[in-house]
């Protein structure tokens, strides 16, 4: 299986250890179904001229994400200012958005983009990957998309994306099993095959064409939380678009998101910002 994620990178700052680490949903699910077992993965997107870019693009290098369709422009890169609680979650206390260079340009895709991406099996994106509009030129392709939580998505925008996906993951530690019964129908009916919803320390909880399946979480030693919601996604496309196993690509999945939670970072690679 190959699979190229598209849209957001960042560099996520911890102001406790002086550090910044590469992350952005696109980016961390391609490094994590590389480790996974992925014969090939790709990121697509737009980058700064800062240290922060340098920083991503050398992890990049080092992880074996291939990132030859990047674009470079003048300007801050992404960063979210990071805190950690006793239990070791993550905290997002601060961010660039309104001045990066991923929210003040859009990512428009040409027909060689188009050849690219047809190379991979999966093509991976999320709510912060501003791709919407090109959805409908991707839609020949499996799409995966990670909606986050409740509060970046409503019906409405159910509609507008999930008739493209294949695939359509939710961070619902809020959400009762009512509410994620009623959100699984809805998007089987616009759609989608394959729809998770990761719930912090509860079971994850899946359906397949309405067949729900429950993951409890594999036990490790948690000293960061962030980027294990990527993992797990990136864990199970890298095995179930391989095998269409759902039991087997959730234990997998449960496994990468432990391995995650067991260093800082989303896939580590720490470096001391200037």
């Amino acid at each position: 299986m190959k699979l190229i994620g598209i849209g957001d990178n960042v560099v996520d700052y911890y102001q406790d250890q002086g550090l910044m680490y590469p992350g952005g949903n696109a980016l961390n699910v391609a490094v994590a179904s590389k480790r996974n077992g992925a014969s090939a993965c790709a990121y697509l997107g737009i980058v700064g001229d800062d240290a922060a870019a340098e920083h991503v693009v050398k992890c990049m290098v080092e992880e074996g994400i291939d990132m030859s369709r990047i674009r470079q422009a003048y300007g801050p890169s992404g960063e979210a200012v990071v805190a950690l609680d006793e239990e070791g979650d993550r905290i997002f206390v601060g961010t660039n958005r309104g001045i990066r260079v991923q929210s003040l340009l859009m990512l428009q895709l040409t027909q060689t983009d188009i050849d690219y991406i047809n190379e991979y099996d999966v093509v991976h994106m999320s709510v912060n990957s501003d791709i919407e509009h090109e959805l409908f030129r991707l839609a020949h392709k499996p799409l995966s998309f990670d909606f986050s939580t409740t509060k970046r998505w409503d019906k409405a925008y159910l509609q507008r994306v999930c008739p493209y996906l294949t695939y359509a993951f939710f961070s619902g530690s809020d959400m009762s099993h009512g509410e994620i019964s009623v959100l699984f129908k809805d998007v089987h009916q616009l759609g989608v095959k394959v729809a998770g919803v990761t719930r912090g320390a509860a079971p994850a909880v899946f359906s397949e064409d309405g067949i729900i399946f429950s993951q409890p979480h594999t036990t490790g030693n948690v000293v960061d939380t962030m980027g294990a919601g990527d993992s797990f996604i990136g864990g199970f496309l890298a095995h179930y678009h391989e095998h269409r196993d759902v039991k087997a690509a959730l234990l997998q999945a449960s496994r990468s998101a432990a391995v995650t939670c067991g260093y800082y970072g989303a896939f580590g690679h720490g470096k001391k910002k200037q």
